[in-house]
């Protein structure tokens, strides 16, 4: 190499090792590609092929995905689920397991562990915790809540959540949102990633096991922060969610397990409120003061009113209680059965929680599960339902003859 004429200029150590002077052409550093074999849309087996590792190199060994991840066996007989773990992922990792119960209707969730989580305080830790909600639906009805661990970015929970009141019809259109988060007491808690699973993808009585990577949230900008045209778009969205959940959707408020039973020898229909579940909280606490009252509709003579007790601070009350209406077989077929749920508020009037009709002009579940109890008499028949945010107007009104 020359700088001026009649000066040479010396080359180090580092830019003589860097370059393969003798013998030939300067040659390229191989790079890691090199090293595996690319195999194009044309390619056949055989060798000396396109991209093809030299032969003097010998195979990079790899370790199985579960050894990389550190992850336990599963249980005999638990689907896994994979899919995405990375174990060097910037918010980290979280396994679980799903079962569906379709006997009792319940949703079963075992947190078990997660791993490489993000960093959220100042001593480089976080201290995590695990939150579930069921979407659609009223969040804070259906929220559940793991323990939280102090100081971990791997932590271990080994906590069961169930969800009681989980239908068939839940399984096919509900998801499953798994929310990691950092709690801090001095501030508000801060969100490390999500994972959102449609209940679709499982099979009842059949345990699924889960170690996904997490990811972050995307919320939406705020109304007054978006141009004319992404608010356009965000009200175009909301209303294609709206008509693919269906048309008069009605807010969730909770479910309710009803008991119907129509007695040949009483010559009556025998009601059983059994219990509630994720009802909306309606107090300042976080909680209600639920009850349920039940109507017998249409009722000129304002007597089939029936009300259970009071259960203090829950979501989830258990109430047992059961009323009897003294009405014969033909004549029930062209009543409604009216059920509401309020929260008991001293000194003011109490709020509305959610109801259900059930009858022949219902839908869904409360239609079929009034004319089985009317077919298949002395037959005690317990159904979850849906309480949601106002009565459907289809219950009130029976179809004209």
């Amino acid at each position: 190499m020359r700088g001026r004429r009649g000066d040479r200029m010396a080359i180090n150590i580092q830019e003589h090792m860097a370059i393969n002077v003798c013998p030939g052409p300067i040659r390229p550093i191989r790079q890691i590609s090199d090293y595996f074999p690319r195999r194009g849309p044309g390619f056949e087996g055989g060798g000396g092929g396109f991209g093809e590792a030299p032969a003097h190199l010998a195979p990079l060994a790899l370790a199985p995905p579960a050894a990389l991840l550190g992850a336990t066996t599963p249980e005999e007989g638990a689907e896994v689920d994979s899919y995405d773990s990375d174990d060097t992922t910037a918010l980290g990792t979280l396994e679980f397991d799903l079962l569906y119960d379709q006997a009792s209707c319940t949703l079963h969730c075992s947190i078990l562990r997660a791993k490489g989580l993000k960093p959220m305080d100042f001593n480089g830790l976080a201290d995590p915790y695990v939150k579930l909600h069921l979407l659609p639906g009223a969040c804070k009805a259906n929220k559940l809540k793991t323990k939280t661990q102090r100081n971990t970015l791997n932590p271990v929970w080994n906590e069961d959540l169930t969800y009681s009141g989980i239908t068939v019809d839940d399984i096919t259109h509900k998801v499953l949102r798994i929310s990691v988060c950092d709690e801090d007491k001095l501030s508000h808690n801060e969100f490390i990633g999500e994972i959102r699973v449609p209940l679709r993808r499982l099979k009842p009585s059949q345990k699924k096991h889960f170690n996904i990577c997490l990811e972050r949230q995307v919320p939406l900008a705020s109304p007054s922060s978006m141009s004319a045209a992404l608010r356009g778009i965000s009200c175009y969205l909301k209303e294609l969610e709206q008509a693919e959940q269906g048309p008069g959707l009605l807010e969730e408020r909770g479910r309710i397990l009803l008991s119907l039973s129509y007695s040949s020898r009483r010559r009556g229909l025998l009601v059983g409120i059994v219990r509630c579940a994720h009802l909306a909280a309606m107090d300042v606490n976080g909680y209600s003061d639920p009850y349920v009252k039940t109507y017998l509709r249409p009722d000129v003579d304002k007597k089939s009113k029936h009300k259970t007790c009071v259960k203090k601070k829950t979501l989830n009350p258990e109430f047992n209680e059961e009323f009897f209406y003294d009405m014969e077989l033909s004549t029930l077929a062209t009543k409604t059965l009216e059920v509401t749920v309020w929260d008991y508020d001293i000194g003011k009037s109490n709020d509305f929680i959610g109801g259900v009709s059930l009858g022949s002009g219902a839908r869904g579940e409360a239609r079929r599960h009034w004319s089985d109890c009317l077919q298949q008499p002395d037959a005690a028949l317990e159904r979850w339902h849906t309480l949601t945010s106002q009565l459907p107007p289809a219950a009130g009104a029976l179809p004209s003859a």
